[in-house]
């Protein structure tokens, strides 16, 4: 279980403190070490009157069981002087909590200009009035956490309460912008709408359901959205005894009703109004630019095409989806080359994170090592040519704005490892278009060529924002599917912080999208500044499972899929949680300051280590070890003067088969510059280690743990074993043994 959520040194201010939910959130928040502003005028729930004793008894609770608190008995009319107490008392403000509220019920015809205006002033002005007040404040610091309190009466109406109701929606839509605003300044605001017992519900419900919708129930949501580490803003939540669910807008996919060059008849509307309330495929746009991009995209749509869009769920909508993209689906792109150096694969890996700092990197970033390598999903450089070329926006039938692009799946499988040079030809295709709502999805294939060999092949999943809606297929079976994370703990968790530079360093291998480098440009799509890629964060997710389970083999790489779900800003630190199952590695990735999900139902899918095994030519007797020493023997030739240095030993290594021993090894690391060769040693050996060659093999594959072996009786060492601790600095990729 996580550490409990801490509040020390954090000030909050509770409005509407002296019972129910804001004594509840009071005494929550001051139990976990925040100190706090208990405000309340003291009145009664229609807002008439003043007393202190409410505050006081909260304020007391609070002293009594060590907390630091002090009461506040202003009007949230005077949200100035609320703050001025925080500040006065504790010298900052870091959390707003807008609780108070008062009720003036009847019927619309009964309304008063005084009960609708004294409802509207506590609720709508009051929370204004507090939230201005810290405004400031929070934005020097860099830091704020703004509660907004709506209720289901203002989410859905109720009889008696169009007052209430009208102040309570105001609300979300003052904490929908404060939440934008704010953002830059990592001040977040978010809405609930509570259900409990309080004084503006006590006449509402029977004993017995009070108890159930106690107060307490509720505090935990409105801490965990005040928290440092909450990266939640602009979500609105119902929460009621122990439930807690969050809401959206949804909105249909509308039809458009009017010929171009032609005046919108009511007719129209009405024989298209089944279509515009039809919520099947409905979108959730989640941002003004969601709506607008929506409505412009509408109008060019209705002044190139013109006439009646048809229902989507008709035999004609089919029919015509199918002619309107005939010409895309299937239509192939241009070839493409795309040739590599050293240099290429070395900045590629350095841009998804490859560093000095991991000795196990250094295959991929240095080309004088013995075993250098290209990180397999390099793969995607290969193929990723065609996004920038601009020739998605020449498909036949299908008209793209290349600036509403978004990375939505990728899947990459590679038929054998990456020369260390090369010169690949790629082909493109367009599997299929479907119809997700709010965008429209091209699958795109690339199969990769070294002359007439395939070397990998691609799936990119484009979402093109704004372009859906025309009707056609949502799902597809040419989809290389996600799959869903097993449900227990993850067996592997790796975290690795990426560079401020990490954008700026991967986009030298292709990637010039501005979105990741420019401010000004992310500004303007709604980030509040540039992000990393998502392949980058692709690449190292890749390098985490390759790390973890294939010991950096990158013979052992078969494929990928991920799905994108949030971006990473560079600095951010990715969490690898992944799960082995067989030779599927599944994984999600997480950036560990929000918790937010960066890569989610992805995994990796690696070649069994039997099949490696079965391809290495048997020799020495079909003993499939003799390949191992080799190895060994050649990695010598480069740092044996630098390892005899370090080691000053000779170990001696019998290779049993059936019980007997089979052939004798000897690694001499004390004479010369090393050497290794069959056969017993030339002199006295320092340890002698005995196993069978199929034990050498999984201590090898990291399949045997060596002190295990060893423990077991399954390995025997002689001599001084300590020495054999020291081996792993000349295995390199066999370090496990």
């Amino acid at each position: 279980m996580d550490s409990p959520l801490s509040f020390d040194g954090r000030v909050v201010v509770v409005t509407g403190a002296g019972g129910g939910l804001g004594r509840a959130y009071s005494l929550a928040f001051a139990e976990r070490g925040a100190s706090v502003v208990v405000n309340d005028l003291g009145g009664d729930y229609r807002g008439v009157g003043k007393c202190s004793l409410a505050a006081d008894k909260v304020v007391e609770e609070i002293t009594n069981k060590g907390g630091k608190a002090v009461a506040n008995y202003d009007s949230v009319e005077e949200g100035e002087k609320i703050v001025k107490t925080a500040l006065d008392a504790f010298g900052r403000i870091d959390v707003v909590v807008n609780n108070a509220g008062i009720l003036r019920d009847r019927s619309f015809g009964r309304i008063s200009d005084e009960d609708w205006d004294i409802v509207h002033r506590i609720h709508l002005r009051g929370s204004f009035q507090v939230t201005r007040a810290a405004w400031d404040h929070m934005k020097k610091q860099n830091f704020g956490r703004i509660i907004m309190t709506s209720s289901a009466s203002g989410l859905y109406g109720n009889f008696g309460q169009a007052n209430y109701s009208a102040a309570k929606l105001g609300l979300l839509g003052l904490a929908n912008s404060l939440a934008i605003e704010g953002a830059k300044n990592n001040i977040h605001c978010n809405t609930i709408a509570p259900t409990a017992g309080s004084r503006l519900t006590q006449s509402l419900f029977p004993e017995d359901i009070l108890k159930a919708l106690k107060p307490d129930y509720v505090a935990p949501l409105v801490l965990w959205l005040c928290h440092e580490s909450c990266d939640e803003n602009g979500g609105l939540f119902e929460v009621a005894g122990g439930w807690i669910g969050k809401l959206r807008w949804e909105r249909t996919l509308g039809a458009i009703v009017r010929q171009r060059n032609q005046p919108v008849s009511p007719e129209v509307v009405k024989d298209n109004w089944k279509k515009i309330c039809d919520f099947e495929n409905a979108s959730k746009p989640q941002r003004i630019q969601d709506s607008l991009g929506f409505i412009i995209e509408t109008l060019s749509k209705m002044d190139s095409d013109g006439g009646v869009s048809t229902n989507h769920t008709s035999h004609a909508a089919s029919s015509t989806t199918t002619s309107k993209f005939g010409g895309a689906i299937g239509h192939k792109l241009p070839p493409f080359f795309s040739a590599y150096t050293e240099v290429d694969t070395i900045l590629y890996a350095l841009g998804v994170g490859a560093s000095i700092k991991e000795p196990k990197d250094f295959k991929f970033i240095y080309e004088g090592s013995s075993d250098f390598s290209c990180l397999p999903t390099f793969g995607v450089i290969i193929a990723q040519k065609y996004l920038f070329s601009g020739e998605l926006a020449e498909i036949p039938g299908l008209s793209i704005n290349m600036a509403k692009i978004l990375h939505g799946e990728q899947y990459l499988e590679l038929y054998k490892p990456f020369p260390r040079t090369g010169k690949l030809k790629s082909e493109a295709v367009i599997v299929d278009i479907l119809d997700k709502g709010s965008g429209l999805l091209l699958l795109v294939d690339v199969y990769s060529y070294s002359g007439n060999e395939l070397m990998c092949y691609n799936q990119f999943s484009v979402f093109i924002v704004g372009s859906g809606g025309f009707g056609g297929n949502q799902t597809s079976d040419k989809v290389k599917e996600t799959v869903a994370i097993p449900s227990r703990p993850p067996d592997v968790v790796h975290t690795d912080t990426t560079s401020l530079n990490q954008a700026a360093l991967y986009r030298l291998s292709g990637d010039w999208n501005p979105l990741h480098i420019d401010p000004n440009f992310a500004g303007a799509v709604g980030f509040d500044k540039p992000i990393l890629h998502g392949l980058c964060t692709f690449g190292f997710c890749a390098r985490h499972v390759l790390q973890q389970f294939a010991d950096n083999d990158v013979s052992r790489f078969k494929a990928i899929k991920v799905r994108f779900t949030k971006p990473v800003y560079p600095g951010q630190t990715l969490q690898t949680e992944m799960w082995k199952e067989g030779n599927r590695i599944h994984f999600q990735t997480k950036v560990q300051e929000t918790g937010n999900l960066a890569i989610s139902n992805a995994y990796v899918d690696l070649v069994p280590a039997s099949d490696i095994l079965a391809k290495i030519p048997s020799e020495g007797g079909e003993l499939q070890s003799t390949l191992i020493f080799k190895e060994i023997g050649h990695h010598l030739k480069d740092v044996g003067h630098k390892v005899v240095k370090k080691i000053n030993a000779v170990f001696e290594w019998h290779i049993t088969k059936g019980g007997n021993t089979a052939v004798k090894w000897t690694i001499d690391l004390k004479n010369g510059t090393g050497t290794v060769y069959q056969g017993p040693a030339k002199g006295s050996a320092d340890v002698t280690i005995i196993l069978s060659d199929e034990d050498f093999m999984d201590v090898v594959f990291g399949k045997l743990d060596p002190q295990k072996a060893f423990l077991s009786g399954r390995l025997k060492a002689h001599g001084n074993i300590m020495l054999s601790l020291k081996l792993q600095s000349i295995f390199k990729d066999y370090a496990k043994l």
